[in-house]
C-alpha cells in the first residue's frame, strides 16, 4: 500500500502587530493631553488641580511631566487674578463699548431720580415713611401704608395724592417701566369690600397707580400694579413693628438694560 505523503503543517501567515503597543499609549497621552487643555480653558485652578492628581494615578506606568510635583502650590486667588487681568486686557469690541456706555448713562439717570426723591422726602420729614434704594433691577420706593391710607381702606389720603402727583412729575423725564406692588402684614381682613389681604393689596397698588397716571404725560402702557397680599414680607409679623413694615406699597421703577455688576450698584 503507497505511503500518503506527509502534509506540511500550513502556517497562516500573521502581520506583526507589535505597533499597536505604541500607538495605543500614544492615543491615550493625546487624549490625556486634550482633557488637560480643556481644564485648562475652565479657568479653575482647583478643578485642574484635580484633575492632574487624576492622571498621576492612571498614568502611573512611567515618569512623565504629570508625575513631577509642582515646584510652586497652585494658588486658586493668584490663578484667577491672573485670568481677570487677562480679560481685562482683551480689547472691547465697539458693541460692548456702547452697551458699558448706556448701562452707566441709565444708571446716572436712576441716580439723578433719587436724588430728587430723597430731596422730597428730607423737606417732607418722610424719612420714616419713604426709603429709595437703588438695585440691579432699578430703583425701588417703599412707602409704608400709613403715608398713603388709613387703617383697612383702600382711599389715598390727600397728602399721599401730593405724594403721588410729586413722584409722576419726577417720573415724566424717565420713560421707562414701573410696577406699583402692594402688600400687607398677616393678620385676616373681613370686610365687605375686602375679603381677603389679596384684595386689600391690590385696590390699593391700583389706586396708587391712578393717581401717578392722572400725569397726561406718562405713558400707561409702561405702567402696572400688582398685590401680593401677606406672602412677600420684609420683617417677621411677629410684632407690631414688623407688621407695619410689612404693611406697604412698592414702586419700582424698572431698568431697560442688562443690569450692571454688583460692586458697580449703589444700595
Amino acid at each position: 500500500m503507497a505511503k500518503r505523503p506527509k502534509r506540511h503543517a500550513q502556517h497562516e501567515e500573521h502581520m506583526d502587530e507589535s505597533w499597536l503597543i505604541p500607538y495605543a499609549d500614544l492615543l491615550t497621552l493625546l487624549l490625556a493631553l486634550f482633557i488637560v487643555l480643556f481644564a485648562s480653558s475652565e479657568m479653575d485652578a482647583k478643578k485642574f488641580d484635580q484633575m492632574v492628581r487624576s492622571f498621576n494615578v492612571a498614568l502611573n506606568g512611567g515618569v512623565g511631566v504629570l508625575d513631577q510635583p509642582s515646584p510652586i502650590p497652585l494658588d486658586p486667588n493668584m490663578m484667577q487674578q491672573t485670568i481677570h487681568k487677562g480679560a481685562q486686557e482683551r480689547p472691547k469690541t465697539e458693541e460692548e463699548k456702547k452697551l458699558e456706555e448706556a448701562i452707566r448713562k441709565e444708571t446716572e439717570d436712576l441716580k439723578k431720580l433719587q436724588t430728587q426723591l430723597e430731596g422730597y422726602i428730607q423737606q417732607n420729614k418722610l424719612q420714616d415713611k419713604l426709603q429709595t434704594k437703588l438695585t440691579e433691577e432699578g430703583l425701588l420706593i417703599t412707602i409704608l401704608d400709613n403715608a398713603l391710607f388709613d387703617s383697612g381702606s383702600a382711599v389715598l389720603k390727600p397728602e399721599a395724592r401730593k405724594l403721588a402727583s410729586e413722584m409722576a412729575a419726577m417720573l415724566v423725564p424717565h420713560p421707562k417701566k414701573v410696577t406699583v406692588t402692594g402688600h400687607t402684614d398677616n393678620v385676616p381682613i373681613h370686610r365687605a369690600e375686602f375679603p381677603s389681604n389679596w384684595d386689600l393689596s391690590a385696590k390699593r397698588s391700583v389706586n396708587f397707580l391712578k393717581v401717578l397716571l392722572e400725569n397726561k404725560k406718562l405713558d400707561p402702557t409702561k405702567f402696572s400694579a400688582t398685590g401680593m397680599g401677606e406672602y412677600h414680607p420684609v420683617a417677621p409679623n411677629t410684632t407690631a413693628e414688623g407688621r407695619a413694615k410689612n404693611r406697604r406699597v412698592e414702586v419700582a421703577i424698572l431698568r431697560d438694560l442688562a443690569s450692571p455688576p454688583k460692586n458697580s450698584v449703589n444700595p
